[in-house]
């Protein structure tokens, strides 16, 4: 019994003396104070804020020290001298009209109008009290409404040249020729209702049968020309300068009383300076006119 006990007292007094359990530490946080070394805690400086960096202002621009483009020069139209040539003749292929029939020298201008050196071209004239004739192709004609109408307001006379300039459109046939030229002369008419178109010029002067039909049926001339200065041609004259004076001497070498003479607006720069110098020279030497609006 003594030993029986003595044994119960050993467990309770080795339960008795157990070590209470460590509590567990708890996790440090990267916000959290950290302890000093003498272990009282010391509060974290605040975070220091990013510096932000802006970016420097652009540079402003430096004001433009080149000197503006100079003005075109007024043209001097004011020759009076004439030139003895015996006069244009004849008729062009299929009984076209090559001629104006009289004294006076007809300029006409092919394949616009064109939004940039169509406008240059009537100041031009305006400037030396010149008519021209303009032969309008359709689908440009309805991108450039405003083309139009100046050159309708500037007294100028207009030729129906297709709609889009299609140089083998004579051999489709009489329906889808008079389909063509009805579609630009409507496309015409739509910009300046009252316009009259007295002409028919046949793209690249490839005449056939039907265009003279069909253009006469719509009340049309079919217009060629006497004087080409092919200024379309840059394989052969090059551009710039070159081309400047091959047209500027072929018109003078070749115009006569009662020339009708062909150049081109659309896309043809060299051709606007070459009539710089052109204008007044024809002028001083020739009559001036725009063909008649109702045809010949």
């Amino acid at each position: 019994m003594r030993r029986l006990l003595l044994a119960l007292s050993g467990v309770m007094l080795l339960s008795g003396c157990a070590a209470p359990p460590s509590p567990t530490a708890a996790p440090i946080s990267r916000h959290s104070p950290s302890p000093s070394p003498s272990g009282a805690p010391t509060a974290e400086p605040p975070p220091t804020p990013s510096a932000v960096v802006s970016s420097p202002p652009p540079p402003r621009p430096k004001p433009s020290t080149a000197p503006p483009p100079p003005k075109p020069v007024p043209l001097d139209c004011s020759g009076t001298a004439s030139i003895d040539r015996p006069p244009a003749s004849g008729s062009g292929p299929l009984g076209t009209v090559k001629t104006t029939g009289s004294e006076a020298v007809a300029l006409t201008f092919d394949d616009g109008p064109d939004p940039i050196n169509t406008p240059k071209i009537l100041d031009l004239l305006r400037q030396c009290g010149v008519k021209a004739t303009f032969c309008l192709v359709g689908v440009k004609v309805a991108a450039h409404p405003s083309v139009v109408r100046r050159i309708v307001s500037d007294g100028h006379t207009l030729c129906n040249h297709t709609w889009r300039h299609v140089t083998q459109l004579g051999t489709y046939g009489p329906d889808l020729i008079r389909q063509d030229l009805t579609d630009t002369s409507n496309a015409i008419r739509a910009i300046v209702p009252d316009a009259r178109i007295g002409y028919f010029r046949a793209p690249g002067g490839a005449w056939t049968q039907d265009y003279i039909n069909v253009a006469r049926e719509l009340g049309m001339t079919p217009l060629h020309w006497d004087v080409d200065t092919r200024d379309w041609e840059s394989s052969k004259w090059g551009k710039g300068q070159s081309m400047v004076d091959h047209i500027v001497g072929l018109v003078q070498d070749n115009t006569k009383p009662g020339s009708v003479i062909l150049s081109h607006d659309y896309q043809k720069p060299d051709t606007t300076a070459a009539y710089r110098i052109l204008l007044p020279w024809l002028k001083a030497r020739f009559k001036l006119i725009a063909l008649p609006p109702q045809g010949m």
